[in-house]
């Protein structure tokens, strides 16, 4: 089918299609939603350039038959695409793609598991602002030296370009640490595999992509370091969230390579 470059006020045209070879693509009974299979099938065709930014999606209707899936699944999996930003709906027109990730991005084996990882990243916004905040109230100096300490560890590795996501764990777990509070330590544990995935995917991007991009990881780290040492704890928190925010960005949108 045709794809479409169009501006939103334009008049309504074909949709571009979906490779799908049918519900067969999808696992019943796998440990992965099928919401989150059909997004992840959705964001690699995105990814690989088989949807490109202005394309427009087919109907709720033709993605339900093409996955064999429900409708209330498709129009999840459409919900978090458009709540990642990924796609955008316009009313009377249909929905659009908005914004494509960076191309290499499909050479990774994760990509399937990104609505996932995304997901825990929601909690990760919610959940370490607010340890960051109290970690600047309650750290003492033994802890601040272990956040410097993972900080320079990360940072280091970022400009040999041989950065782990244990390095990046470390640095975060050292602040979940310093908050004195256990339970934000626990609920990171819980969600382990997720955020080990999602820095996975986004460290690999990471040294693949530009100078600037490692460097804005790094200064982002040392943002909140810097609150923290201060015990700025409302600097902490914004520093920790907007951090975690421009890692989803830096994975859904190629322009923030």
């Amino acid at each position: 089918m045709a794809r479409i470059k169009a501006s939103p006020s334009s008049e309504p045209q074909a949709s571009a299609d979906i490779d799908a070879p049918g519900a067969q693509v999808l696992e019943r009974g796998h440990r992965v939603r099928l919401a989150d299979q059909v997004y992840g099938q959705i964001f690699e065709q995105i990814v690989s350039g088989g949807l490109n930014v202005g394309d427009k999606l087919p109907s709720e209707n033709e993605i339900s038959e093409r996955f064999g899936v429900s409708r209330p699944v498709v129009r999840e999996a459409l919900l978090r695409l458009r709540a990642d930003g990924l796609i955008t709906a316009h009313q009377g027109l249909g929905t659009f793609v908005s914004h494509q990730p960076a191309p290499r991005l499909k050479t990774f084996n994760d990509v399937q598991n990104v609505s996932a990882y995304l997901r825990a990243q929601e909690v990760r916004v919610a959940l370490e602002g607010d340890a960051a905040r109290l970690a600047a109230l309650r750290r003492t100096d033994e802890q601040l030296k272990k956040i410097a300490d993972a900080h320079a560890a990360f940072a280091d590795g970022l400009a040999r370009g041989e950065v782990s996501p244990e390095a990046d764990l470390a640095f975060h777990a050292s602040i979940a640490e310093a908050s004195g509070n256990d339970f934000y330590l626990g609920v990171l544990e819980s969600i382990h595999e997720s955020i080990n995935g999602f820095m996975r995917l986004t460290l690999s991007l990471t040294r693949t992509g530009s100078r600037q991009r490692a460097q804005r990881v790094a200064d982002e780290h040392a943002t909140i370091l810097d609150a923290i040492r201060e015990q700025d704890s409302e600097r902490a928190r914004v520093a920790m969230q907007f951090h975690l925010g421009q890692a989803r960005h830096r994975l859904v949108d190629r322009e923030r390579d």
